[in-house]
C-alpha cells in the first residue's frame, strides 16, 4: 500500500480524502494556492505545498506546478478529487511517466470517456441509447444557431470537457443559442482550459438519474445501485439522493448492467459515474461517464456502507475489489443537501465573504437516522470567490425516505451559518415541497416551482403560531432574566407580565402564558387554543431546541429591538414580542420606504465587470443584454427589466465590484 498520497485539489474533497486515507494509516500531502494558505484541507494533511496564486489557472490545475509538489514531498500516488485535473489525460499521463499511481482511471479511459463527444459515439457504437445531438467541434455562434435549428429548440450548449455545470446553457431561440455558445466557451476555457463546445437536444420534463460504477485491473466491474440528481439548478445540482424516488429493480438492474459494460468496453478503472436521462417511461438515455470520484457519493456510501475513497485507493494499488455485485445492496435511504455560498433572495447569485459563524449540526445519530456533513470551511475562514461556491454537503440516513427527509429538515434547521449568503432557506423549502416528498419531480423542479425566484417561505397558521408560541416562552425567559437584573440594583424584582402580542409574517397575535417547572401553556386569545412549549433556551443562545405540543422546533435565534430573528424550515422571519400597549402604539408607527433604485443596474454579486454592452445616451430594450459579471468561474449577463435610456456608466471591463455597487444608471 503506499506510505503518502498527494490530493491535488481543495476544499471539501480534499478533506474527504484525507480522512479515508488516514483511515487506511496513509500520509497526507495538500497542495493550496495564496487564497487557502488558511484553509481546512492545508491544516488537515500531514504536509502541505504553496502552488501560486488564488486563480485556478495559475494554480491548482497547472500540471507543472502539481508535479513539482509531488516531486518535492515524495508522494507515491495522487488523488484528484473532481474538477480542476480530475479528468484531464495529460496530467494523468504525467504521472505515468514520473511512475506515481492516479487514483483514477486510465489515460485511454479518460481520453475516451472523460470528453462527452467521443464518449457519445462510443456509446452510440455500443449500441447505447443516446440523446439526438451534434457530436462534432463547433467553430463559432453562427454555426451554433444553424446546428441548434436543425436539431430543433430547446437545446443544451456544453463544453466538451465540462462538469459540473460549468460551460453548460440552455438555448430556446436563436438569439439565446449565440449568447450561449459564446458564455460556454468562455467558461469553459477559463474552468478547464478547453473551449470545445458541442450541441444536443435538450429533453424536457427529464429525471437525472445516474449509476455508481467500480472497476478493477482484473476484469471486475459491479454497480452501486443509482443517485437520482433531479433538483438541479442552471445544471448545478442541489438535492441528491439514494436510491431514486422513480426506478424500479428492473430497470436499475438494466441501466447498472448497461453502465458496467461501457465501463469494460473502455478498459475502465476506479470508481466512475454513468449518467442518464429517464423519461416518465422509464426509457433512459446515455448522457455522459463521468470519470472521476461525484460530489454526491456520500449518498451512496450510507446506502451501501462501500467507502468509495478507499476502494479507488485500492484499485490505483493494484489490489481486485473485494466486494462482487451480489454483495451490493440497498440499506435504507440517503439524501444530499448542497450548502451553497450564494444568496437565494438575490437569484442565487455567489456570495463571498468571512464566516463569523459556521456551526453545523453534530455528526452521528440524529432522531431516526444519521448526519453526517462533509466540509472544507471553518469558522472565521473565508468564502473565496475564485472557487466553486459549494462550502458544504449535508447528507442524512434513515431506514425509509420520510424518515431521512424529516432527519434532514432538523439537521438544516439546526446548521448555524453567518458572514454570507447562504442557500439554507432554499434547501429547507425543498424539503417541504409537495413534490419532493413525493418524488415527483423532474430538472425542471426549481425552474416550474420557483419561476420567479426565491422569495422565502411562507409558513401555514399551525406552523406560525408553534413559532409565535416559542417566542412568547422565550421572551418570558428574557424577561425574567433582565427583571432578576434589575431587581438587584434597586431591591425589588419587576413583575413580568402574562398577556402578550407577538407579530409575525404580517399576523399578531394576543396571547397569555402560563408558567410551570415543565414549560409554558401559551393560550391564543382570537380561538383559544392551547400550545404547549417546553425546551432550555436562554438569552444570548443563537440555537433554540424547543417542543411544541410534544413535536421538536429547532430555530436559528438572532436579536432585533422587542424580539427574534428567527430562521425555521425555510422562512426567515422578525418575530417583535411586544406588551399590549406596545403593540398597539407600533400600529400607529409610519413603514420605512426602502430608498428607489429603479433607474439603476446595480452589481447583484462581488464579481469581475467582464464586458459592458452599452453605451451612454443609447436607448436599450427589455432583456437586452447591458453587461456580463463573471464570478466563481460563472459568467452571469445582466439584461434589462424594461425599456430604457443609458444616462451613465460607472463601471468598466476588469473593474471588480461589490454587491449594491452601481454599474449605470438610466433617466
Amino acid at each position: 500500500m503506499f506510505d503518502k498520497i498527494l490530493i491535488a485539489n481543495r476544499g471539501e474533497i480534499a478533506c474527504r480524502v484525507i480522512k479515508s486515507a488516514r483511515k487506511m494509516g496513509i500520509k497526507t500531502v495538500a497542495i493550496y494556492s495564496d487564497a487557502d494558505k488558511h484553509a481546512l484541507h492545508v491544516e488537515m494533511a500531514d504536509e502541505a505545498v504553496h502552488i501560486g496564486p488564488p486563480p485556478a489557472n495559475q494554480s491548482y490545475i497547472v500540471i507543472d506546478k502539481v508535479m513539482e509538489a509531488i516531486k518535492q514531498t515524495g508522494a507515491q500516488a495522487v488523488h484528484p478529487g473532481y474538477g480542476f485535473l480530475s479528468e484531464n489525460p495529460k496530467f494523468a499521463e504525467a504521472l505515468e511517466a514520473a511512475g506515481v499511481a492516479f487514483v483514477g482511471p486510465p489515460v485511454k479511459a479518460i481520453e475516451a470517456m472523460g470528453d462527452k463527444i467521443t464518449s457519445k459515439k462510443i456509446a452510440q457504437e455500443a449500441n447505447v441509447s443516446t440523446v439526438p445531438g451534434y457530436m462534432g467541434l463547433i467553430e463559432n455562434a453562427d454555426e451554433a444557431v444553424k446546428i441548434s435549428n436543425e436539431i430543433g429548440y430547446p437545446v443544451m450548449i456544453k463544453a466538451s470537457a465540462g462538469g459540473g455545470g460549468k460551460g453548460m446553457r440552455i438555448a430556446w431561440n436563436d438569439e439565446e443559442a449565440r449568447e450561449g455558445f459564446q458564455s460556454s466557451k468562455n467558461e469553459a476555457a477559463s474552468s478547464f482550459g478547453d473551449d470545445r463546445i458541442f450541441i444536443e437536444k435538450f429533453v424536457t420534463q427529464p429525471r437525472h438519474i445516474e449509476i455508481q460504477v467500480l472497476c478493477d485491473a482484473h476484469g471486475n466491474g459491479i454497480y452501486l445501485n443509482e443517485r437520482e440528481c433531479s433538483i438541479q439548478r442552471r445544471n448545478q445540482k442541489v438535492v441528491e439522493e439514494a436510491p431514486s424516488p422513480f426506478l424500479d429493480e428492473e430497470t436499475r438492474k438494466a441501466m447498472g448492467e448497461q453502465s458496467v459494460a461501457l465501463a469494460k468496453a473502455v478498459g475502465y478503472t476506479s470508481a466512475g459515474t454513468v449518467e442518464f436521462i429517464v423519461d416518465g417511461d422509464k426509457n433512459f438515455y446515455f448522457l455522459e461517464m463521468n470519470t472521476r470520484l461525484q460530489v454526491e457519493h456520500p449518498v451512496t456510501e450510507l446506502i451501501t456502507g462501500v467507502d468509495l475513497v478507499e476502494q479507488m485507493i485500492r484499485v490505483a494499488n493494484g489490489e481486485p475489489l473485494s466486494i462482487t455485485q451480489d454483495d451490493v445492496k440497498i440499506n435504507g435511504w440517503a439524501i444530499e443537501n448542497r450548502l451553497y455560498a450564494e444568496d437565494p433572495y438575490r437569484g442565487f447569485l455567489p456570495s463571498i465573504g468571512r464566516l463569523t459563524r459556521y456551526r453545523p449540526p453534530a455528526e452521528g445519530a440524529l432522531g431516526a437516522g444519521l448526519v453526517r456533513n462533509d466540509t472544507g470551511v471553518f469558522e472565521g475562514g473565508e468564502i473565496s470567490m475564485y472557487y466553486d461556491p459549494m462550502i458544504a454537503k449535508l447528507c442524512t440516513w434513515a431506514p425509509t425516505r420520510d424518515e431521512a427527509i424529516e432527519v434532514m429538515r432538523h439537521a438544516l434547521d439546526s446548521f448555524e451559518v453567518e458572514g454570507i449568503g447562504h442557500n439554507l432557506p432554499f434547501l429547507s423549502a425543498v424539503m417541504d415541497h409537495p413534490k419532493f416528498i413525493s418524488g415527483d419531480m423532474t430538472t425542471a423542479f426549481i425552474a416550474e416551482e420557483y419561476p420567479d425566484g426565491f422569495e422565502g417561505v411562507t409558513l401555514g397558521d399551525d406552523a406560525l403560531r408553534g413559532i409565535a408560541a416559542a417566542c412568547a416562552a422565550m421572551n418570558r425567559v428574557a424577561e425574567i432574566r433582565r427583571a432578576r437584573i434589575s431587581g438587584t440594583l434597586d431591591n425589588h424584582e419587576r413583575h413580568v407580565g402574562e398577556e402578550w402580542n407577538v407579530a409575525l409574517q404580517g399576523q399578531d397575535f394576543d396571547v397569555r402564558i402560563a408558567a410551570d417547572h415543565d414549560g409554558s401553556t401559551v393560550r391564543f386569545a382570537d380561538d383559544g387554543s392551547e400550545v404547549r412549549v417546553s425546551g432550555d433556551w436562554t438569552p444570548g443562545d443563537q440555537l433554540a431546541r424547543m417542543t411544541v405540543n410534544g413535536d421538536p422546533l429547532v430555530m436559528k435565534v438572532g436579536k432585533v429591538s422587542g424580539g427574534f430573528r428567527i430562521r425555521s424550515r425555510g422562512a426567515e422571519l422578525k418575530v417583535h414580542v411586544r406588551t399590549p400597549r406596545q403593540a398597539e402604539l407600533a400600529r400607529k408607527m409610519p413603514e420605512k420606504v426602502p430608498p428607489d433604485t429603479s433607474k439603476m443596474l446595480l452589481c447583484p454579486m462581488p464579481g469581475l465587470i467582464v464586458k459592458i454592452d452599452v453605451e451612454e445616451g443609447q436607448e436599450v430594450q427589455e432583456g437586452q443584454a447591458l453587461c456580463t459579471v463573471e464570478a466563481m468561474k460563472m459568467e452571469n449577463i445582466l439584461r434589462a427589466e424594461r425599456k430604457g435610456v443609458v444616462s451613465k456608466i460607472n463601471a468598466a471591463a476588469g473593474d471588480s465590484l461589490a454587491v449594491d455597487d452601481v454599474i449605470m444608471e438610466f433617466e
